[in-house]
């Protein structure tokens, strides 16, 4: 089974998605007040994680953590319109990168941006450790190609 990480190209290709969408976030009104700014190294971080949630090399996991991730998110306060442009615009710069063709591929990246959004939606609201999400990990997708 190939996995989600190879069949959309590698780090290369997932690099240009994150770049694209990384642009389109910061131009929507929508998300404009949770990304106010081009920041060095963000669509690197977001590659990272994409990459090593879909089967490939754990290097957000090694270098950054996932204490990282959910600090990132604490007191954003993310409402439900902007976690679902959020995922919106995600599927888009997928879409627009031709790598939604396969239905499949495309339920398993649509299930892992919902899921990632729905975290980080909790844990921007999250004032204790126990109002968190329970993940610690970076999760895994797979997909049935």
């Amino acid at each position: 089974m190939t996995s989600m990480y190879e069949h959309a190209g590698g780090e290369e290709a997932l690099h240009q998605v994150e770049e694209a969408f990384y642009d389109k976030v910061l131009a929507d009104p929508v998300l404009k007040t949770q990304f106010t700014e081009r920041r060095p190294g963000h669509v690197d971080h977001l590659t990272w994680f994409t990459s090593e949630s879909f089967g490939g090399p754990d290097r957000f996991t090694r270098e950054l953590g996932f204490d990282y991730i959910i600090a990132v998110h604490r007191g954003l306060k993310v409402t439900d319109e902007q976690r679902e442009r959020f995922a919106a615009l995600y599927l888009e710069a997928f879409e627009e990168a031709g790598l939604l063709d396969n239905p499949a591929f495309r339920d398993a990246v649509r299930s892992h941006v919902e899921f990632g959004a729905q975290v980080a939606q909790q844990n921007s609201h999250a004032e204790t450790e126990d109002e968190l999400h329970p993940i610690r990990a970076v999760p895994h997708w797979t997909w049935e190609d």
